[in-house]
């Protein structure tokens, strides 16, 4: 049979998107279709279910592996895109609710969207033994796991980190390696915006170009740790582009904001 799909992307963070499709999605048929070589392609297959009821739309993440984690930052403002080319619109995920704003981009099929990505909560310190000695990570449950480091690693050490420490704890987490840019001194009546390069190892996935919940996860730790301040907007930057970022103080809730773009449409063949 032949189903309709749409491809998106978020800061390079890309997706294959299926709407109400009526058919049984399985590991293997995600694998199959986030090949690279011999199928569309992507980082992870987002599954769009409208709501019933009353009920807003549900989406439903898999990785590349087919594994299935609880939230995703950049599927869900692509979902959100994909929904409503302008307003805000409430999209259910197994994170729970998230309400998102979404306003016409600068590109053909581009959306600039903002997420009200809830409530970022520190856990304990998580060590993980490798190559030969421990390193120490910050855990931030933003509705799915992460641990954040701002150690002066190489960037080409995650390809050794990551995979070890994304398996470290029961579940698997993502991993964020970071560094403190310089500061923002542009006048603002609020104050300066800390700036923060950060490299990704998705659970599932490997290395991938951006992560929404993951840049949300590295501003409540550098709200934390002062290298940022609550309630002022925290830019951090991505392989594939920049998010902006605010923790607030107090209730630690996030907000997000950043783009979304269908790339194209098409038909893919299941068998």
């Amino acid at each position: 049979m032949r189903v309709r799909f749409e491809k998106w992307e978020g800061l390079g963070n890309d997706f294959i998107l299926l709407r109400d499709v009526g058919i049984a999605v399985d590991d293997a048929l995600v694998r199959r279709l986030c090949d690279r070589r011999f199928g569309i392609g992507g980082d992870g297959l987002l599954l769009v279910h409208a709501g019933s009821d009353g009920a807003p739309p549900r989406m439903i993440v898999r990785n590349a592996d087919g594994s299935r984690p609880e939230m995703c930052g950049n599927g869900l403002r692509c979902v959100a895109a994909h929904l409503a080319t302008s307003g805000v619109v409430v999209v259910a995920t197994d994170a729970g609710d998230r309400a998102c704003e979404v306003q016409p981009g600068g590109e053909a099929d581009g959306a600039d969207v903002r997420v009200d990505m809830g409530v970022a909560r520190r856990g304990a310190d998580l060590v993980a033994v490798v190559g030969g000695r421990e390193h120490r990570f910050s855990t931030v449950d933003m509705g799915n796991p992460h641990a954040v480091s701002f150690e002066a690693y190489d960037d080409a050490f995650l390809d050794v980190l990551g995979p070890a420490v994304a398996v470290a704890p029961a579940g698997g987490t993502n991993v964020e390696i970071c560094r403190l840019l310089e500061e923002d001194d542009r006048p603002r009546a609020s104050g300066p915006r800390a700036h923060i390069a950060v490299a990704v190892w998705e659970r599932g996935v490997g290395r991938t170009l951006a992560c929404g919940t993951g840049a949300c996860a590295v501003a409540a730790v550098a709200c934390d740790t002062g290298r940022a301040r609550y309630d002022l907007p925290v830019t951090v930057a991505l392989p594939g582009g920049a998010l902006e970022v605010t923790v607030a103080a107090g209730t630690r809730a996030v907000r997000m904001r950043g783009p979304a773009r269908r790339v194209f449409s098409g038909e893919v063949v299941i068998a």
